[in-house]
């Protein structure tokens, strides 16, 4: 499992979007069956702005996947979400925030709410985070 300090030292600063990346790329790669670097891809939509966009550095770190193979894109959408897909093995699973998620990212104020909430998503269970869709 990669470290906070590990996202913080990839990404600059710790943020709720680049944790939620991290956790939500190593979910994915273990719902797909998939092993990192190579043999996935992912598409990832809602991410065209900061700092929703810091959501695919997490998945870069965690997954491997990076723009230079091009196994990983960005897409237009609104709702923030991401596919991954087991080539070898061809399985997908569609990962979305859940709406308790959602609520608590938009109430954000400022800087130091943003990297209390990343500790706090950081602790928690999958489940309470994510809604998936084969």
């Amino acid at each position: 499992m990669i470290t906070l300090k590990q996202i913080k030292e990839f990404h600059g600063h710790l943020g709720p979007y680049v944790v939620l990346g991290v956790l939500m790329g190593e979910c994915g790669l273990k719902k797909i069956r998939a092993k990192k670097y190579f043999g996935i891809t992912i598409k990832v939509r809602g991410v065209e702005k900061k700092p929703k966009s810091c959501l695919i550095d997490g998945l870069q770190l965690s997954t491997g996947a990076t723009y230079g193979k091009g196994n990983i894109r960005k897409l237009n959408g609104n709702s923030l979400s991401a596919v991954f897909f087991n080539l070898l093995a061809n399985k997908k699973v569609k990962i979305s925030l859940s709406k308790d998620l959602l609520k608590r990212l938009a109430d954000l104020k400022g800087y130091r709410d943003s990297e209390q909430l990343a500790k706090t998503i950081y602790k928690s269970k999958t489940g309470q985070l994510f809604e998936f869709r084969a």
